[in-house]
């Protein structure tokens, strides 16, 4: 039986600050304090997340706030 393939598909910074809304300090800030997830290095000056890893923050977001 096949493994399902996992989506490791990477998102730049612009695609995060697009998908959550947030700016490019508060990403930062929110790593800082262990809020987001780490990004992870592609080169010597570039970084990317995992794109399950923002959707699966987002989803939580969503979830925390119908429960406040």
């Amino acid at each position: 039986m096949k493994q399902p393939v996992s989506d490791h598909t990477i998102l730049r910074l612009s695609a995060v600050i697009q998908k959550t809304g947030l700016s490019r300090s508060s990403i930062y800030a929110f790593m800082k304090e262990k809020k987001f997830p780490d990004s992870i290095p592609l080169g010597a000056r570039a970084v990317g997340w995992l794109k399950q890893d923002i959707e699966h923050w987002i989803n939580e977001r969503a979830r925390l706030s119908k429960h406040q």
